[in-house]
């Protein structure tokens, strides 16, 4: 199934996602070395990385939506895009729990509990990843339906990649 939301020929969400991933897993590690005596900005840092990353989340999630509803029921497919995107639903409001405890905070910095939270988020945010990727490389989700090893550039008009040569 071709992606719905393309820019250039390429689907947007697995553009997006990359960037929420990195924001919070980083934040998590910023959070643990600021727990264990870290320098006192990786908790400052740490509380932006996951601001960004929402933001981005919910952007990315916003693309993957055009997809997943384009899915048609009763597939393998929209089984496991519906349980990708519910795990990323979960992801974003873990974070956005602990982003809203350290908002009102006297320090940014992370304590135990919220520790905690943020790994169990990313733990789930990588059973998503592997839901994704099961989605493109198994199921052919977002993937255009012209690929091949010698498939012709995706700038280049559809009418010239139909039936066209090479």
């Amino acid at each position: 199934m071709e992606s719905r939301l393309k820019v250039l020929g390429h689907p947007v969400h697995p553009m997006l996602v990359m960037f929420p991933v990195a924001l919070l897993v980083t934040a998590v590690i910023f959070d643990l070395v600021d727990t264990v005596g870290g320098p006192d900005f990786l908790g400052e840092v740490a509380y932006w990385n996951i601001t960004i990353g929402l933001i981005g989340g919910l952007l990315a999630a916003a693309a993957g939506a055009f997809d997943l509803l384009a899915l048609p029921a009763g597939t393998r497919a929209k089984r496991v895009g519906l349980l990708h995107a519910a795990a990323n639903i979960a992801v974003i409001l873990l974070f956005a729990a602990v982003w809203v405890v350290r908002l009102n905070a006297e320090s940014r910095a992370a304590g135990g509990a919220l520790i905690a939270i943020e790994v169990v988020a990313v733990a789930i945010l990588g059973i998503s990843a592997w839901l994704g990727g099961e989605l493109v490389d198994r199921l052919g989700v977002g993937v255009d339906p012209e690929h091949d090893l010698d498939a012709p550039s995706s700038l280049r008009p559809r009418s010239a990649r139909i039936g066209g040569a090479r």
